[in-house]
């Protein structure tokens, strides 16, 4: 099968709800290619949002500025900045115009360490290096300017390509918000050392995790 039949399987993939997709990206892959060389990542953890009807999503009130990529088309990436911090990632999934993402809480690095550890300088574990969405990101080096960026596109710098696992698949409550905490929408695959500890949710200032 060639790239271009490939994409649109990926992209049929995505186009269902976040919380069907998000427990099958475990396992995938993550490329990103830079003037520094290339990071390639297996995800091992993610939480699902589903938009409007997530009362912890971006999105839950229409969208936005800043929430447009959310609404789609699936398969790309939304990047936005936590707390005035660190840079989250999530993959764009649900049917173009309907909002819903994954995000990406924690991965191995598969390719690229020494690139990944300048990255991350003073993380000594090798778990550490893209445990939790922070690390992730950065391990990946994606910012606010890869937000949109088209994963399936063979020209982006990111790729996505999913995976066989072979773990068993957890789940549970998300972790770093207050509504809807109760619902047990992260996956995890179970042993993953990368995968993070959790820690009940709350919000800062009122602002949510994605």
């Amino acid at each position: 099968m060639g790239a271009g039949g490939l994409a649109l399987n990926l992209r049929t993939f995505l186009a269902r709800p976040a919380l069907q997709v998000a427990p099958e990206l475990l396992g995938a892959t993550v490329r990103v290619d830079s003037a520094e060389g290339a990071v390639l990542i297996r995800l091992t953890e993610v939480e699902a949002y589903e938009g409007p009807a997530d009362p912890a999503s971006h999105a839950f009130r229409g969208p936005t500025r800043r929430t447009a990529v959310m609404f789609g088309p699936p398969g790309r990436l939304y990047v936005y900045f936590s707390y005035g911090m660190h840079w989250c990632v999530n993959v764009v999934c649900q049917p173009d115009g309907t909002a819903g993402a994954v995000l990406l809480r924690a991965a191995d690095v598969v390719e690229g360490i020494e690139l990944v550890r300048r990255r991350r300088p003073g993380v000594r574990a090798e778990r550490d290096l893209a445990r939790g969405p922070a690390r992730l990101a950065a391990s990946l080096g994606l910012t606010g300017h890869d937000d949109g960026t088209d994963l399936l596109d063979p020209s982006s710098r990111a790729q996505l390509v999913t995976g066989r696992r072979t773990a068993e698949i957890c789940n549970g409550p998300r972790v770093g918000i207050s509504a809807g905490a109760e619902l047990p929408w992260r996956f995890w695959l179970s042993g993953a050392p990368s995968v993070s500890r959790f820690r009940p949710g709350k919000t800062r200032s009122g602002r949510l995790t994605t």
